[in-house]
């Protein structure tokens, strides 16, 4: 059928077909990716993750994954930046001892599950044979805590329960220290009774000491 534009000499502009290549990846794709690569480490460690297994456990081709990363280390590493981007939930309890407790509690769990108590030491150990690794893993780690930990110390200064002029980066180590302690290098199991209390007690008192 012609139309008026047409008919006056004036056809109307082709549809615009969609861009190919990283425009038009599907996001669900991705993200069964970004699973499997989690599963993958978990299942086998960093040393023999393969694309073909991560293509394999995602149920894609490994076309889909090289068309994303262009190898394994910048897969990992792409997701291990965006830990950093995510990190935790600031807690906003309204006392210093709530927002640390919620905070452990949330980084206890999280540090106990499965992909991670596996995933978290097995690319330390890769982060000293990689310094690309390490940088990403200390951004992630880092930065992630890093944010968490200044929001609970400023609220802290705020309420008056601890000293206007503490220490951040000390503040920052007192804080996510012991948790990754046991997840890294005691890798013992699920913390004793009383333990996260107490450890809350005692964070608190060395921070109300900075």
């Amino acid at each position: 059928m012609t139309t008026n534009a047409e008919a006056a000499g004036n056809p109307q502009p082709p549809r615009r077909r969609a861009p190919a290549g990283a425009a038009v990846l599907r996001e669900d794709v991705t993200e069964a990716i970004r699973a499997a690569v989690f599963e993958e480490l978990a299942a086998v460690g960093y040393a023999r993750m393969s694309i073909e297994g991560i293509a394999r456990r995602a149920g894609v081709g490994k076309t889909a994954v090289y068309r994303r990363w262009r190898s394994k280390l910048h897969l990992v590493l792409d997701l291990v930046s965006a830990m950093a981007v995510q990190g935790l939930p600031a807690p906003d309890t309204g006392t210093l001892e709530g927002d640390l407790r919620l905070l452990y509690e949330v980084t206890s769990r999280a540090l106990r599950h499965p992909v991670a108590s596996q995933v978290v030491p097995d690319l330390q150990a890769e982060a000293a044979r990689s310094p690309e690794m390490a940088q990403a893993l200390q951004k992630a780690l880092r930065e992630g805590q890093a944010g968490v930990a200044n929001g609970i110390v400023e609220a802290a200064r705020a309420r008056g329960e601890i000293g206007a002029d503490a220490d951040g980066e000390l503040a920052l180590d007192v804080i996510a220290g012991p948790l990754y302690w046991r997840a890294v290098v005691v890798r013992g199991p699920k913390p004793p009774k009383g333990y996260l209390e107490g450890l809350t007690r005692a964070t608190a008192a060395a921070l109300r000491a900075l």
